[in-house]
């Protein structure tokens, strides 16, 4: 007689419609009996506070007493973020008597204030936080007390203003800002061009107003901010080659810190060739022969914002090439426009890509024979 062997998934569909026979018939397990007090099911009950503020995951806004008070988790106390009611009140130099009289005092004159800037990021973050920041809450955390704005409200500097043209100093508003922001990206903003040239943080950033996605700035993009000052360089990308920032594929914060950096041009990184080099990586070497202008400065022969000519040449060729090398290793005249294709005298030097014709790998060879950057 032949055995035949039945499927596993045959005997655990069986087992499994047992089960669901002996729950049918009454031995019904509830499922809310292994759930904490007030937290029941989705037929429409609510889950009460205490339920929900247990759910949610710790945050920088007193993460770390939260994480202790709770038994079953380990006690940290080294939370690096400053949490939101810890924000202090700043110290107005034009006021010095003022004291803090809350935010409500606050918003019974600014109403419309109020009303635009309760959506914004630092607002709502002062008012999540305000359970120990104590009057001040969201307002005077940032404009400093206002006891003496509320009795003169047309004084200037009784209260810290971050608008143009008001009494409280760029020096004062970077102040109040750096007491959250400092360090990281801001960490060279004193010294910087940008402070020396007395810039406040809102000239670029407005906080009261969601007008970016993000960086809460003053427009909705960064390359815009830029183009408020640096008028002369947002021109460039309107020229033939250019860097492609005007497609959308990069920004002026790929290459430069507006924060402030150690260079002077705001680069991000120490140089200007490791800048290109995060984008032009084949050009870094070392080569076994290499161009001393490229391995100086890309700046040498390119204009990195935009140019007329190929390739972002600051000259056209080979008017560049000519600039060092000049009535040597070849007939001992110079090439102009004259010698063009189209002109009295055309050269063959000039046809097609000019010295780069023979001369093709111009930033450095590993060749062999590549000393004369032939190959």
């Amino acid at each position: 007689m032949r055995v035949r062997t039945i499927p596993l998934a045959v005997v655990c569909s069986v087992a499994l419609a047992l089960a669901g026979a002996l729950l049918a018939g009454g031995v019904q397990a509830d499922p809310r009996q292994d759930q904490p007090a007030g937290v029941q099911d989705q037929g429409g009950n609510r889950l009460t506070q205490d339920d929900i503020a247990r759910m949610l995951p710790s945050t920088d806004m007193g993460a770390n007493a939260a994480r202790n008070a709770d038994p079953h988790l380990a006690p940290v106390n080294d939370n690096p973020a400053t949490p939101f009611d810890s924000a202090s009140i700043p110290t107005n130099p034009l006021a010095p008597d003022a004291q803090a009289i809350g935010a409500k005092t606050c918003v019974a004159c600014h109403a419309l204030e109020n009303m635009q800037a309760s959506h914004s990021l630092h607002v709502a973050s002062f008012r999540a936080g305000a359970a120990n920041t104590g009057p001040q809450a969201a307002c005077e955390s940032c404009h400093g007390p206002g006891s003496e704005h509320a009795k003169q409200p047309t004084k200037p500097g009784s209260i810290i203003a971050f608008t143009q043209g008001s009494a409280t100093t760029p020096e004062i508003q970077q102040t109040v800002c750096l007491g959250c922001h400092a360090g990281g990206a801001r960490q060279h903003w004193l010294g910087s061009v940008h402070q020396e040239r007395g810039l406040s943080c809102t000239d670029c950033h407005n906080p009261m107003a969601r007008l970016s996605p993000e960086g809460v700035l003053a427009k909705p993009s960064i390359n815009e901010v830029c183009a408020t000052c640096h008028k002369d360089i947002m021109v460039k990308f309107n020229r033939r080659s250019h860097m492609p920032l005007p497609e959308g594929q990069i920004s002026c914060v790929d290459c430069h810190n507006p924060h402030g950096t150690i260079t002077k041009p705001l680069l991000k990184t120490d140089t200007v060739n490791e800048t290109c080099y995060t984008c032009h990586a084949e050009k870094r070497g070392p080569f076994l022969f290499e161009h001393a202008p490229v391995r100086e400065s890309c700046l040498n022969c390119h204009d990195p914002h935009g140019s007329n000519q190929q390739t972002l040449l600051v000259a056209p060729l080979p008017m560049l090439c000519q600039q060092c090398h000049t009535m040597t290793r070849h007939p001992n005249d110079l090439q102009v426009p004259t010698n063009l294709g189209n002109g009295p005298t055309p050269d063959e030097r000039l046809m097609g890509r000019a010295c780069l014709t023979c001369h093709a790998n111009i930033h450095g060879s590993n060749n062999p024979a590549g000393a004369r950057f032939h190959k």
